[in-house]
């Protein structure tokens, strides 16, 4: 039984409806980010057909798509990307025009473990048999690939914004598959002038996102009446973008966008692990002078980086802005969470820990 919650804050943005247009298939389609895409064009976009693309690992969850189910518009064909003839079939079966490529696995904690061969597998090698595909199928517009501002690394508080011109510097197996993958993208397009596009987002939060990550972990722990794990000394930053906002820019590049260009999708909101920590504390209604006693600090990652920071002018010259402001987001998130947090994906004791490293 599919949950029928309805989508929170679904991306705002609307463009006419673009002739080269019509076939869409979303990877990865049942997870965080990609459930909101999927919803999102469904919902705004009555004369796109949707297509769902997903094999059901271990943090998507078909009660993500449970408000559309019922939409004419919206298909979900359960596939790997990592199978060439699956996602051949679904390509020809569906007329597939567009494809946003949001299929990945991108929990750095499970890449630093005894799983890092899949990152390779998913990331890069799935994103490879995905262009192979496509190349082969020949009717792709557009595709837009969804990285991540890990590819850029590091970033010091003195150093400017990165623009999408920065090199790339990934120092995780995350973000080294992810650079794997970018790379790909860029050389189908030099080489076959494949119609692509780079988008590298900062860290989305909002309702949906699998309990692995830190602010639904932290939630999910808090409501259970534990401490919110932090790693280090908790000083490492990272900035947030709610997910209706990740959407809109998804929205604006897919109709806007210039085909062969990387778009940034920034956010200034920039909070530190012990600050995130804090204000998630606070919210479930503790005093100033007992945050300590909700916090156990563990050894921190084999390398964690202190901060990413990516510039996102080329996508608001696009006419794109931020549009929920992070304490209304949070709000949201936390209201979610507190409500379906520990039941939507069912049994979470494998993950709300330090380091979740996930089913074997």
């Amino acid at each position: 039984m599919l949950w029928k919650e309805s989508p929170v804050f679904i991306g705002s943005t609307k463009f006419p409806r673009s002739e080269s247009i019509a076939q869409i298939l979303v990877t990865g389609g049942a997870g965080f980010i990609a459930s909101w895409v999927v919803r999102h064009l469904v919902l705004q976009y009555p004369h796109y057909n949707v297509v769902c693309f997903d094999k059901l690992d271990y943090c998507a969850s078909m009660n993500n798509l449970g408000s559309i189910e019922s939409q004419s518009n919206y298909t979900f064909v359960r596939g790997d990307i990592t199978d060439a003839a699956q996602v051949s079939a679904v390509l020809e079966k569906h007329k597939i025009d567009t494809i946003l490529h949001l299929a990945a696995l991108s929990h750095v904690d499970r890449s630093f473990g005894g799983d890092s061969y899949s990152f390779t597998q998913v990331n890069a090698y799935g994103t490879h048999v995905l262009l192979e595909c496509c190349k082969a199928y020949g009717r792709i517009h557009r595709f837009l690939h969804v990285s991540t501002d890990e590819v850029y690394g590091e970033v010091s508080a003195s150093d400017d914004d990165l623009l999408e011109s920065a090199i790339l510097a990934p120092t995780n197996p995350y973000s080294a598959s992810k650079a794997a993958a970018d790379m790909l993208v860029n050389a189908y397009y030099r080489s076959y002038r494949f119609p692509v596009i780079i988008v590298r987002c900062n860290n989305v939060y909002g309702p949906h996102q699998f309990p692995e990550k830190i602010i639904p972990k932290f939630i999910c722990l808090l409501q259970s009446g534990r401490k919110c794990f932090v790693h280090g000394d908790g000083t490492n930053t990272r900035r947030y973008l709610y997910a209706g906002d990740a959407v809109d820019a998804l929205d604006t590049i897919l109709h806007k966008g210039t085909i062969g260009q990387i778009y940034n999708i920034g956010t200034t909101d920039e909070l530190s692990n012990i600050e995130l920590c804090r204000i998630l504390i606070k919210a479930f209604g503790y005093k100033e002078e007992d945050l300590e006693a909700h916090i156990e600090y563990t050894i921190d990652r084999p390398f964690n980086d202190r901060r990413y920071a990516i510039d996102a002018t080329r996508l608001k010259s696009l006419g794109w802005s931020q549009k929920t402001e992070l304490e209304k987001g949070m709000a949201v998130t936390i209201d979610w969470y507190r409500k379906f947090g520990l039941s939507w994906w069912g049994d979470l004791s494998d993950i709300l820990t330090a380091f979740p490293i996930g089913p074997a």
